[in-house]
């Protein structure tokens, strides 16, 4: 991973982490220990998924940067489908609070997407690549006088 990529996962990541343990804090008073669980298994289940979905989408990017926006697109929208899975899955569990798991699921996934959006906004990144190697200056093409 690229140094740039590891920044901009970093962006993304510590924002939605401490997003997290704010909602521990909360679904424990409001909900007691299973309910800061709850927000906890959540914020760890948002951190795989979009940590994992972001390090695909970069390799994606690479190796076949025609299909980078398509990609993307498809990425997300499977992300966000696997997230309403879980939420399903779990409602009515009797492991955690389901209610302080869903809503720090859905929380957190806001933070990252917010979080991953500024980052990408305030990146500098370059739309041509400049030669390096060649400090040539390229040739005037145009009519001779």
């Amino acid at each position: 991973m690229l140094s740039d990529d590891a920044r901009s996962l970093l962006h993304a990541a510590v924002p939605t982490a401490v997003a997290g343990v704010i909602a521990v804090v909360v679904s424990a008073v409001a909900a007691g220990g299973k309910g800061a669980l709850g927000a906890a298994i959540a914020t760890v289940v948002v951190m795989l998924f979009m940590g994992i979905g972001f390090i695909v989408l970069q390799r994606t990017a690479k190796s076949l940067p025609h299909l980078f926006q398509a990609m993307g697109l498809m990425l997300y929208t499977t992300q966000i489908l696997l997230l309403f899975v879980f939420v399903a899955v779990f409602k009515n569990t009797t492991l955690f609070n389901p209610k302080a798991f869903a809503i720090t699921l859905v929380a957190t996934t806001l933070v990252w997407i917010a979080a991953q959006t500024r980052a990408h906004m305030k990146a500098k990144i370059l739309y041509v690549e400049p030669d390096s190697v060649k400090g040539d200056k390229p040739e005037n093409s145009g009519p001779k006088s």
